[in-house]
């Protein structure tokens, strides 16, 4: 009878465990599937509105997962809609974002920052609805924009404007 040596076999143990590993991000090693607009509910909090020209206002947005548990991984796409066109907004600059994984009824928070665009000649972008997307997914949702011009940068096509990165929110 031919004994193996006990070292071997628990390095072949431990092998065949981390080869069965998914590294605790789901099924087949696969981080679990990116949150989708229609697996969360979306609110637009009470915002701090900028008042007048130049006056900063912010926007907050609520996620709240409706599903499966699904992974926030990068930032929320934030597009002004005008009526001439659109307006993707950028990044808060600095920003960072953060993986986030939402399990059923978890929730999750980000900010839209903008100036108030002026009256008269140069009043800005005259934004009649904001889309909100997820990353990792083409599918938007439209509100209406109820916070007055967002003022514009340089030439007048860049909006004074920026998206947060997203935040989890309770524990």
């Amino acid at each position: 009878m031919r004994v193996i040596p006990l070292t071997v076999t628990a390095l072949t143990a431990a092998l065949l465990l981390t080869a069965c590993d998914d590294g605790g991000g789901g099924k087949n090693g696969k981080s679990g599937s990116a949150c989708e607009i229609g697996g969360v509910s979306v609110q637009i909090g009470a915002a701090s509105v900028a008042p007048s020209a130049g006056d900063t206002g912010e926007v907050p947005v609520s996620i709240t997962n409706q599903s499966a548990p699904c992974t926030l991984d990068h930032f929320p796409g934030v597009t002004l809609s005008t009526g001439g066109g659109e307006v993707k907004l950028p990044v808060l600059e600095g920003a960072k974002a953060q993986k986030l994984k939402l399990a059923k009824g978890d929730s999750a928070t980000f900010t839209i920052a903008y100036v108030r665009g002026g009256a008269g000649g140069k009043v800005g972008l005259t934004a009649k609805s904001v889309k909100i997307g997820l990353p990792g997914t083409d599918t938007t949702r439209s509100f209406p924009w109820s916070y007055g011009p967002v003022a514009t940068k340089g030439s007048g096509d860049t909006p004074d404007a920026s998206v947060s990165a997203f935040q989890q929110v309770g524990d």
